[in-house]
C-alpha cells in the first residue's frame, strides 16, 4: 500500500460520525475529569478503557487519546483557580497560575493555559508524525546509565524552582527523596521504612502526596486564620489572554513544547518532569525572572506547553517500539491488544491505515481541545469568584473523594492529611513545595537506574560515562550547577551592597 493509499484509508476511518464523536467526547470527558481535583488523566483513561471493547479499533483508541489530551489540559483549571492541580502534570502551573487568579487575572491565566496547551499539543502531534522513526531510535539507545544521567540532570534544575532560598529548596528536595524510598525495594524486594504495614509496601500514593501537599495547606491556612479569609472572593477579572500575550510567550511555548517532545519520547519520564523543566528553563531565560512565582503569565505558558508537549510524543515509543511511554500509554496499549493489534514496527506495514487514522485523529484532537477548552473555562472559571469559606469545604470533599477513588483505600486519605500538615509547615516556614514534588517523582527512577547500572557493570562507576549520551547529560549537569552557583553569588553580592548602602 502506497503512502497516499494509506493516508486515504486512514482518513476514511477517522472521517466518520462514530470516530469524530468518540474523539470529541473523549476530549470533553478528559477536560471534566482533569478539572476535578484528584481525578487524574490516568484514572480517567483507565475508567474509559472498558467502554472501548465493543467499539472498532480506531474509534476506541481515539476515545482514549481524546480523554488523555483533555485530561492533561483540564488539570490546569483547578490548579489556577483553587491551587489544586487536577493532574500531577499541572503541578507546575500552580506556581504562577494561582497567584494570577488571586490578582483577579484567572481568565487571562486560563486563556494562556489553553493557547499554550493547544500549540504544544499540535507541535507534539506533528513531531510524532514527522520524526517518529528518528526519535524512537534515539530512545532505543537509552539504557540505565543514560536514564540515570538524564534524571540526575533533571534533579539539578530543582534550584530553578526553589524560590528565594537555595538552601530551603535543597531541604525540600531531600525530604522528597527520603519519602520516595518508602516501600518495597524493587531490586531485592526488601521492606524499607514501611513499619511492616502492607499499606506502605507500594510506597506512598502519589495522588495522596500531591493533593496533601498543595490543597490541604490552603484549607489549613483558612482554618488557622479564618478572619483573614472573610469576604475575600477572588475576582475573575474581565481580562482575557491577548494576542500580544501569546506573541510574548511564543518562544517559551515552542521551547516548552520541544522539551515535552524530547522527554515524552523517552519511556518512563512523563509530563510532570517536562512541565517543571520547561518552567525552570523559561525562568532562567526570561527578562521577568524575578516575577516568576508571583503571577507571571510566561510561567503558565511554560508549564502548560511542557506537559502538553509530552502528550503526542509518548505515543512515539508506543507505536514505533511497542513500548508504552508512560502509565497512560500503558493503558492505551491494552486497547490495541484487545482488538488484536500489536504496536511496533510491523504495525506500520500491516495496519498502516490505523496508524494514519490515528495521526489524523491527533490533529483533529488539537482543534477539538481548543473549542472544548474554551467552553470549559467559561463554565469552571466562576469557581474563582466563590468565597474561600464556601469553596474550601467543597474542595476538601473532592480531595477526599479523589484520593479514595484511586485505590479505594482509607489509608491514602490519612497520607493526604499527613502530607497536608507537612505542606502547611513548609508554607509557614517558606519552604517551597515544588522541589519536594520533583524529587518525589524522580527519586525512584534515579535509584532504580543507578542500581541497575551498578549490577550491569559489577559495581564499576565507569558505566555512568560509557557513551556520548551520558557525557552530554553530565555536561548539562555541570553547566547547570555552575549557573546556579553564579546566580547564588550574584544574589549574595546584591544583598551585601544593599546592606552597605
Amino acid at each position: 500500500m502506497s503512502l497516499m493509499d494509506s493516508f486515504a484509508a486512514g482518513l476514511a476511518l477517522v472521517w466518520s460520525l462514530e470516530s469524530l464523536l468518540a474523539l470529541v467526547g473523549g476530549v470533553l470527558v478528559g477536560v471534566i475529569a482533569g478539572a476535578i481535583p484528584g481525578m487524574s488523566a490516568t484514572m480517567a483513561v483507565a475508567l474509559t478503557l472498558p467502554f472501548t471493547f465493543a467499539m472498532t479499533p480506531i474509534t476506541g483508541i481515539l476515545l482514549l487519546v481524546g480523554v488523555y489530551k483533555g485530561g492533561i489540559f483540564g488539570g490546569s483549571i483547578p490548579a489556577i483557580l483553587i491551587k489544586t492541580p487536577g493532574t500531577p502534570a499541572s503541578s507546575a502551573t500552580v506556581l504562577d497560575g494561582y497567584p494570577m487568579a488571586e490578582k483577579g487575572q484567572a481568565g487571562r491565566a486560563l486563556g494562556m493555559a489553553l493557547w499554550a496547551s493547544c500549540t504544544a499539543d499540535l507541535i507534539s502531534n506533528l513531531a510524532l508524525i514527522l520524526f517518529a522513526g528518528w526519535l524512537a531510535s534515539f530512545a532505543l539507545s537509552f539504557g540505565p546509565p543514560e536514564f540515570f544521567t538524564l534524571i540526575l540532570f533533571s534533579l539539578t534544575i530543582i534550584a530553578g524552582v526553589s524560590g528565594d532560598s537555595l538552601l530551603k529548596g535543597l531541604i525540600s528536595a531531600i525530604m522528597g527523596l527520603l519519602l520516595a524510598t518508602v516501600g518495597l525495594d524493587l531490586v531485592y524486594g526488601t521492606n524499607r521504612f514501611n513499619f511492616n504495614d502492607p499499606n506502605l509496601m507500594g510506597g506512598l500514593n502519589f495522588i495522596a502526596v500531591l493533593i496533601g501537599l498543595f490543597a490541604i495547606p490552603e484549607i489549613l491556612t483558612m482554618v488557622w486564620n479564618p478572619k483573614g479569609q472573610e469576604g475575600q472572593a477572588r475576582g475573575l477579572g474581565g481580562g482575557w489572554v491577548t494576542w500580544l500575550d501569546y506573541r510574548r510567550c511564543f518562544k517559551t511555548i515552542v521551547r516548552g513544547s520541544l522539551i515535552g517532545v524530547v522527554l515524552g519520547s523517552i519511556p518512563g519520564i512523563g509530563a510532570a518532569p517536562a512541565a517543571f523543566l520547561s518552567y525552570s528553563e523559561a525562568r532562567r531565560k526570561s527578562k521577568n525572572r524575578d516575577n516568576f512565582g508571583k503571577g507571571e503569565i510566561e510561567g503558565v505558558a511554560a508549564s502548560e506547553s511542557g506537559n502538553n508537549g509530552v502528550a503526542g510524543a509518548t505515543l512515539i515509543p508506543l507505536l514505533a517500539l511497542g513500548v508504552p511511554g508512560d502509565v497512560i500509554t500503558a493503558i492505551i496499549i491494552g486497547a490495541f491488544m484487545v482488538h488484536g493489534l500489536q504496536p511496533g514496527p510491523m504495525m506500520f506495514v500491516a495496519n498502516a491505515d490505523i496508524i494514519y487514522g490515528l495521526f489524523l485523529g491527533l490533529i483533529i484532537s488539537s482543534i477539538a481541545l481548543f473549542f472544548i477548552g474554551t467552553v470549559a473555562i467559561r463554565g469552571f472559571r466562576f469557581v474563582a469568584d466563590i468565597p474561600k469559606a464556601l469553596l474550601f469545604p467543597v474542595v476538601l470533599v473532592l480531595c477526599v473523594y479523589g484520593v479514595f477513588a484511586v485505590n479505594n483505600n482509607i489509608f491514602d486519605i490519612g497520607v493526604m492529611f499527613a502530607m497536608g500538615w507537612v505542606g502547611f509547615m513548609m508554607l509557614r516556614f517558606g519552604v517551597p513545595a515544588a522541589p519536594f514534588l520533583i524529587a518525589f517523582i524522580l527519586g525512584p527512577l534515579l535509584e532504580d537506574n543507578f542500581r541497575q547500572s551498578m549490577l550491569m557493570s559489577g559495581g564499576s562507576p565507569e558505566i555512568l560515562f560509557r557513551g556520548p549520551i551520558t557525557w552530554f547529560f553530565w555536561g548539562l549537569t555541570v553547566l547547570t550547577v555552575v549557573a546556579i552557583a553564579r546566580a547564588g553569588l550574584r544574589v549574595r553580592s546584591k544583598l551585601l551592597e544593599e546592606k552597605r548602602t
